[in-house]
Parts: C-alpha cells; structure tokens; sequence
C-alpha cells in the first residue's frame, strides 16, 4: 500500500523520516501506526536497513547500569530494554535475558564498582552484589576482586527487528524509498521539502536519524554548528567456536567514567558465538568497516573541527593506548586477561567491525546523552549514543509524542 498523494513531479507526505537505522525505523512504525490517515515516508540510502551501527554493535541489551538517576537516557533505557524483549517474543526475534556481570580486577575499580551498584538501586535494578569466591562460582572462567551482577541485560537480533518493524510499518500503510540519499532539505512556512537522489519529497513534517551523518544533515538546515560527528572504530574479535561456552553471561570490565565507552568485554550473541571487544580507536572514515578505512571527506572535517583537537589532547593517553590494542592483539587480550586469563591472542578470530557515532562540541567534550536540534518543521536526532538501540522504540515513541505535542507548527 502506497498512501503518497502525487503532486506532478513530487509525493506529498504528512512525515519524512531519514534514517534506516533502529531509531528511525523505531519512529516510522510507531508514528504511521497513531493513525490511519496519516502519510509517512521513510528514505535510507542504501540498498537495505540497519547497515551501520544497527548492524553493527554488539547486540546487547542494555539494562540502565551506567545512567545518571532520573535521566531522560536512564528512564528510556529501562522502559526500552522491556519493550524490547515484549517485541521480540511477540514477533519470534531471537532475543534471550541473559544477566550481565560487571567485574572490577583492581582497588579503584573496586570503589567504582560499588558506585556503580548504588547507581543500579537509584535507577530500579535490583543487583546482586558477588565476592571472588561467589563470581567464580557463577562463571568459571572470569576472576576479580568483586562483581555484581544485574539480570535484567540480555542479547537480541536488532537487525531482525528493524526488519519485522518495518514490514509492520508497510503494512499500516507507511512507504519506504531505499537508495535514496538527501541532499538537500529546504524549510517553508506550510511544508518541507526534501531533495535526493532520485526525486523532490515534500512533507507537512521531517525526523532526521541519521547516525553517522548526523551533523551533516543538520547543517543542511543551518543546525549542528556546536557540535560534529567524530567516528570512533569499534573493533572486535569472537572467540574460536571450542570456546563458546566459556561464559553464560555477559561480562564486563568497571568502564572509566571519563569516558563514554563501556570497555573491551565478552558478549555471548543469539548465535551462541561469543564476541570480544569493541576496543575504541579513532576512524578516519564515518562508515569504513574494513581493515584499511580512509576518506578524505571524513578526515579533512574531523581535521577541521577545533573539537577533534581538544577532545583528543584531553584523551591522548587513552587514544595511545587504543591504537597499541588495535595494532597488537597481545595487547588486545591484556584488557580480557584482567578478568578473563584462559584467553591467548589463539582463541580470537576476526569478526567485524563497528563504527560509534560520537558528537564532540566545539570545547572538546564527548558528548554522552541524546542532542535533539529543531526547527518550526523538523526535528534532528543529533546525537544518539549507546543505549540507543536498547531504547529505539521509547524514543520513537517520545519523538512521536513531541510531534503530536506540536502538530499545528508541524501541520
């Protein structure tokens, strides 16, 4: 069912929304299926959904142990991990409550750990507090000086549900447009245009989720002149298949609360492989996979933004310390041996990529929350770091819940 009204040369919709990533997908479905008589568009510019960092992160289900009480981040990660597991057992997507241990293997990352306990009780977990004797009892291979554990992380397909989103997203009438990359978006008073390639789309009202390209979109609107896309390069391992009941959890290190990245850890996946990282060493190339990445574009901007510079002195030690993990897996299996020492550099074979959308301000900082940016007609998801996929379909539903609040600017 195409609902578009055709207009000579241009389709006429109430929604656009940019972005094929969970996010956006997330918003497309829940905004088409408020009402019957609306008309939502959807446009991804390449040749299917979820191809960065939906398809490309670690498949966790994040629970909300890091997020600071009360945080529009901490609520949307609780609500989400829920709605996440009611959609995949409702819809047959492989989902599976697996618990997470976080585990400290030092004095300071001890005293961070019971911080970060304390955190899991303000934001409604209910963590279960674990000695070395009691850790390894649970899980064998892992050893620290202390541990919780919280049971309401697990591990899901995202992939899989955009892809069951989306076919519901059809089905109640929305239409998608792949291959189809914005190249311009023009504000009136009454309407909003959308330039791409191919064809002109206008709308009463646009959501842009574009992840990697965020800023760049935003600045097609006069938007994001505090803040650019620095991409950070997540690079993984999986454990050799001998190994694939090592854990029964997801394990993880006491992260730096310095910084926005949760540590090399072990993910057991709805496959049953088990995958080691990500690490976070600085990309050259916003979508670059491979094993060699560069993009003169990607780098001449990054070069240029006075926040790259900043950001990058005040984490120099840290970034130093990624590119030696990255270029020498011994070094890599240093950060998994702290609590997992039966690993060797032989048990990690290669696995892919992912790529963190990071926004950096112009004074250098890594911004850690959600940036929302607008106009009388659109609405930009500037900044949606991790949990983001956890919490797709709360912030769908919040982003509907402010259009709905505004519908007579957005028509």
């Amino acid at each position: 069912m195409n609902s578009a009204i055709n207009h000579g040369r241009f389709l006429k919709f109430d929604f656009i929304i940019i972005g094929g990533g969970i996010v956006g997908i997330s918003t497309a479905w829940q905004l088409q299926r408020s009402s019957d008589r609306i008309r939502v568009l959807l446009l991804e510019k390449e040749s299917f959904v979820a191809r960065h960092q939906t398809g490309h992160n670690s498949g966790v289900i994040h629970a909300g142990v890091y997020y600071e009480p009360g945080s529009l981040k901490a609520r949307f990660c609780r609500e989400g991990a829920q709605a996440t597991y009611d959609f995949c057992r409702e819809n047959g997507i492989a989902c599976e409550q697996t618990g997470k241990l976080v585990v400290a293997t030092s004095d300071i990352e001890l005293e961070r750990l019971h911080l970060l306990y304390r955190r899991c009780l303000e934001n409604g977990l209910d963590p279960e507090m674990l000695g070395p004797v009691e850790l390894q009892e649970l899980e064998p291979a892992i050893s620290g000086t202390g541990a919780f554990l919280v049971r309401e992380s697990g591990i899901v397909d995202f992939p899989g549900m955009c892809h069951v989103m989306l076919e519901q997203f059809r089905q109640a009438g929305g239409t998608v447009r792949l291959n189809t990359e914005v190249t311009g978006i023009t504000e009136h008073d009454d309407k909003i245009i959308i330039h791409a390639k191919p064809g002109t789309f206008h709308a009463s009202g646009l959501v842009v989720c574009a992840g990697l390209m965020a800023d760049r979109l935003a600045r097609l609107q006069g938007l994001g002149q505090d803040f650019r896309i620095v991409p950070y390069r997540g690079e993984y391992y999986r454990l050799r298949p001998g190994l694939n009941g090592l854990i029964r959890h997801l394990v993880y290190p006491v992260p730096d609360p310095a910084l926005p990245f949760l540590g090399v850890h072990l993910t057991r996946m709805t496959d049953g492989t088990i995958t080691v990282g990500p690490n976070a060493v600085q990309g050259w190339k916003r979508e670059g996979y491979g094993v060699l990445n560069f993009s003169l574009r990607d780098t001449a901007g990054m070069l240029g933004w006075p926040g790259f510079w900043k950001a990058s002195a005040r984490h120099f030690r840290h970034g130093i310390r990624e590119i030696r993990n990255s270029l020498w897996k011994a070094r890599y299996v240093n950060e998994i041996s702290k609590y997992c020492p039966s690993i060797t550099a032989d048990d990690l074979e290669p696995h892919p990529a992912g790529i963190r959308a990071q926004a950096v301000t112009r004074d250098g900082t890594l911004l850690h929350d959600f940036l929302i940016e607008r106009t009388p007609r659109s609405l930009h998801v500037c900044n949606a770091p991790s949990p983001a996929a956890t919490s797709a379909i709360p912030i769908g539903r919040h982003i509907c819940d402010i259009l709905s609040g505004n519908h007579s600017t957005l028509g």
